[in-house]
């Protein structure tokens, strides 16, 4: 089978879907890999790095997708790129399936079998392919470096010969992938930590973080099958906001995690509670890309408010671009070995097998997935 791997063309994308180490193993497979020229180098990868482990290195673009059966990507295609697309091959990446019908009928009418990242489910048997999972851990981590670099308090204790400096006082709101990993970075560089969910269930993982775990009672709340927040009604959210309203006027960082998935974030830090934070705080929103958590949030922007700064940086892994990409590129890999059929050379996407029915959008030129056509209406 011949795997296409294309540069990244969404601005400020540094990850690339494939790591010379996986072209590596695929090519062990028997699999033909092409990657276009520049593929990784934003991420340190550099082409002769590919071509060392059987990679070819291909500078035309169309011709890389010309002969490909499937494309790798971190991102959804260009609308323009689909009608270049091979009819029948296989396309895997984040599609954002929810937001992007016209995108998503079009590869349906042009053949494709398209493979949204976003979708794979939350089960013992996909973890190995949770792309979503795997990239929020590392925004996480890089949530906490950004607000350290801003942050005026130091987030360590320190003994020092003029006097002892306080610990910085970091409030996680949301205790996802992300939120646990943002909660152990900074437990890591030495700060108090407190943390706030919807649902208990996650308490007991923030103590064993040696965090605090902020206690409000918002009545009934609870948790999707695949280990997502429910989203509160309006009564929740503002029982929420006041319940957390001392926590953030007397902390030196905020960051905020909490997303709905294919629906827009819930507003949960508004101006009022922003106006009682001491100057120099920092506040880090990571749901900016999706409506954003934080009242006057800006996306790619740091906003200063009163002396508040509000960082709104979307695309976070790709700040540790390295990183991500080996992790995205494990998570495929993992994919194709699981669905690879050596006998056959192909890819046995059974209709009937749970991932499939998850995370496979279109394909035989139909929008087959359940939950997408429910979305649109359907």
């Amino acid at each position: 089978m011949r795997i296409a791997v294309p540069k990244e063309t969404w601005p400020g994308e540094l990850r690339t879907a494939m790591v010379p180490a996986n072209a590596k193993r695929l090519v062990k497979l028997g699999f033909e890999i092409s990657v276009e020229s520049g593929l990784g180098l934003a991420a340190g990868f550099s082409d002769a790095a590919f071509e060392e482990v059987g990679a070819t290195v291909v500078s035309d673009r169309a011709a890389l997708f010309h002969q490909a059966e499937m494309i790798l990507r971190v991102r959804k295609p260009e609308l323009s790129e689909v009608a270049g697309l091979p009819s029948n091959a296989i396309h895997v990446s984040f599609l954002d399936p929810f937001n992007e019908r016209e995108l998503v009928e079009a590869l349906a009418a042009q053949g494709v079998t398209s493979l949204s990242m976003e979708m794979i489910p939350r089960s013992t048997r996909a973890q190995k392919m949770d792309a979503l999972s795997s990239q929020a851990n590392l925004a996480g981590y890089v949530t906490v470096i950004e607000a350290a670099h801003l942050c005026p308090q130091a987030f360590p204790m320190m003994m020092t010969p003029s006097g002892t400096i306080r610990p910085a006082r970091v409030f996680v709101i949301g205790a996802g992938v992300a939120g646990l990993q943002a909660i152990a970075t900074a437990k890591r560089l030495g700060a108090r930590v407190e943390a706030f969910d919807t649902r208990p269930v996650v308490a007991e993982q923030v103590r064993s973080l040696g965090a605090k775990f902020v206690e409000i009672d918002l009545g009934e709340v609870g948790q999707t099958e695949q280990g997502y927040a429910k989203a509160l009604t309006p009564e929740q959210i503002a029982l929420q906001r006041e319940g957390q309203k001392k926590v953030v006027a007397e902390s030196n960082v905020v960051i905020t995690t909490a997303q709905l998935f294919g629906r827009p974030a819930p507003r949960i830090v508004t101006m009022d509670m922003i106006q009682q934070m001491q100057p120099g705080s920092v506040l880090v929103d990571m749901a900016v890309e999706t409506g954003g958590n934080v009242e006057g949030s800006v996306l790619d922007q740091v906003v200063d408010i009163n002396g508040v700064k509000i960082i709104g940086r979307g695309n976070l892994p790709s700040q540790v671009s390295r990183s991500a990409s080996e992790m995205y590129s494990n998570n495929l890999v993992n994919l194709i070995e699981e669905f690879w059929d050596a006998e056959s050379k192909q890819l046995q996407l059974a209709a009937d097998d749970e991932i499939v029915q998850a995370a496979v959008v279109t394909r035989d030129g139909t929008l087959v997935n359940e939950t997408i056509r429910n979305a649109y209406g359907e």
